[in-house]
C-alpha cells in the first residue's frame, strides 16, 4: 500500500479516544498517514456498558464514511481491543486495505466465549499486535484461529506485554523502545499490503 494512508482509529471498551494510550498511538500512527480517532456512542454519552455490536458497527461505519468523504487515500482500520474487533466486522461490509488490531479480544471478558467467527470470514489483510501476557488473547489459541483463516494475517508478539501491550517496568527493554518496534512492524505490514 502506498503511504500515507487514512487510518481510522477506534478505541477499546474501557477508555475513549482521549485516553493517554489512544492519544500516544494516534501520534505514532500519524507518521504513517492521516489518523482519525473517534468514540462510540456510549462513550460520548458517558455510559460504561458498550452498545450492542450492531450499534457499534453502525457508528464505526458512519465514522468511516465521514473520514473518507473527499479522500482518495487508502483506508486502514486500526483499533484497540474492542475497536479492533468492531473494525473487523466493518471490513466485511466496507472496502478497506488493511486491519491493525492492537490487543484483539479473542476471548470475551467474563464468559471467555471465543470471538473467532469474524476472523474466519475476513478477506482483508490483518496484523495482530498482541502481548504475550494478554489473558483475552492466549497466543496458542490465536495461532489455532490464524491457521483456519483465509485472509492474510501477521502476528507481532510483545514479550511480557499485557492487553495494552505494556511491559513491566523491570522488563529488559523500555516501553518506548517496544512501541517504536511496534510502529516499525505496522509500517512494514502496510508497505507490504
Amino acid at each position: 500500500m502506498k503511504l500515507p494512508a487514512l487510518i481510522l482509529f477506534a478505541p477499546g471498551a474501557g477508555a475513549p479516544s482521549s485516553s493517554d494510550w489512544m492519544r500516544a498511538w494516534a501520534r505514532r500512527l500519524g507518521e504513517l498517514g492521516r489518523v482519525v480517532a473517534f468514540d462510540y456512542g456510549y462513550q460520548l454519552e458517558k455510559r460504561r456498558r458498550p452498545d450492542p455490536l450492531p450499534v457499534l458497527v453502525a457508528r464505526h461505519r458512519q465514522q468511516l464514511a465521514e473520514a473518507c468523504a473527499g479522500s482518495a487515500q487508502p483506508v486502514v482500520l486500526a483499533g484497540k481491543s474492542m475497536g479492533s474487533r468492531v473494525g473487523c466486522h466493518v471490513s466485511l461490509e466496507e472496502h478497506v486495505e488493511a486491519l491493525i488490531c492492537f490487543g484483539y479480544p479473542l476471548k470475551a471478558v467474563g464468559t471467555g466465549k471465543l470471538r473467532d467467527e469474524v476472523l474466519l470470514q475476513l478477506s482483508t489483510p490483518i496484523l495482530f499486535v498482541q502481548g504475550s501476557k494478554d489473558a483475552l488473547c492466549p497466543l496458542p489459541l490465536l495461532e489455532s484461529v490464524r491457521g483456519r483463516m483465509t485472509a492474510r494475517s501477521e502476528l507481532h508478539v510483545v514479550e511480557g506485554g499485557d492487553h495494552s501491550l505494556r511491559v513491566p517496568k523491570r522488563a529488559p527493554r523500555s516501553q518506548d523502545s517496544i512501541d517504536e518496534e511496534i510502529l516499525g512492524v505496522v509500517r512494514r505490514f502496510l508497505d507490504s499490503v
